[in-house]
């Protein structure tokens, strides 16, 4: 089920607070705070799709092993100036 957004809308007409909805897609929008009964406005947001560019699709493409199948070397910093490799080929260890 999908997560909507909605802001309270006081009777002054200021904004209020803003908070998360899990509700089915066929459910009416919301007029009231489930809560307090104060009115409110679905703010429209775009949705978090996943795809080549998420969280993780780019971690999948900098895994250790993705890096050596493609003929990377992979340094961590394990010090002031030292690196230890975790993939590929090369010294064990740069820095000085």
């Amino acid at each position: 089920m999908p997560t909507y957004t909605y802001q309270v809308i006081h009777d002054d007409g200021r904004a209020g607070e803003i908070f998360e909805v899990v509700r089915r897609m066929s459910d009416p929008p919301l007029t009231e705070h489930p809560e307090t009964g104060e009115k409110v406005v679905r703010i429209f947001q775009s949705p978090h799709v996943g795809g080549e560019n998420s969280e993780q699709a780019q971690k999948a493409r900098m895994s250790d092993q993705n890096l050596e199948r493609l003929g990377f070397t992979k340094y961590v910093r394990s010090g002031k100036g030292h690196y230890e490799k975790r993939t590929g080929q090369g010294p064990e260890h740069l820095g000085t």
